[in-house]
């Protein structure tokens, strides 16, 4: 189906070796477009890759333009968790943020999950 050699083997063969029927499938799979699972995927492992990046120590603060111009995207999140004073952080796996505004920049208070978040 896919280098068109001659097949030899069973009956129902449908590629030569294993080589030609990933290359095949990989082909077909480019030709499809984006599945909505890889694309809410994708851009959860990239939220999570640029939290992680940004917040060595736990706690870190970064201005809102800086973080999505790498691409972050506040509104892929795996869950909410809501502190004392009513603060709700957004998560991405074991890193979190939330949106504040401080000397009118807007800016992300990244925050990294605790075993009291329960």
């Amino acid at each position: 189906m896919y280098c068109d050699k001659e097949l030899k083997g069973r009956s129902d063969k449908k590629f030569c070796d294993p080589q030609c029927k990933s290359a095949y499938q990989y082909q077909q799979s480019q030709e499809q477009p984006e599945r909505f699972y890889n694309i809410v995927d994708n851009q959860l492992k990239l939220n999570r890759r640029l939290l992680k990046n940004f917040n060595k120590a736990g706690k870190a603060t970064i201005r809102k333009d800086q973080l999505e111009s790498e691409g972050f995207n506040p509104n892929y999140f795996t869950h909410y968790w809501k502190n004392r004073k009513g603060d709700i952080y957004t998560f991405v796996y074991e890193y979190g943020f939330i949106k504040r505004t401080q000397n009118k920049t807007e800016k992300y208070i990244l925050i990294q999950w605790q075993d009291y978040m329960l």
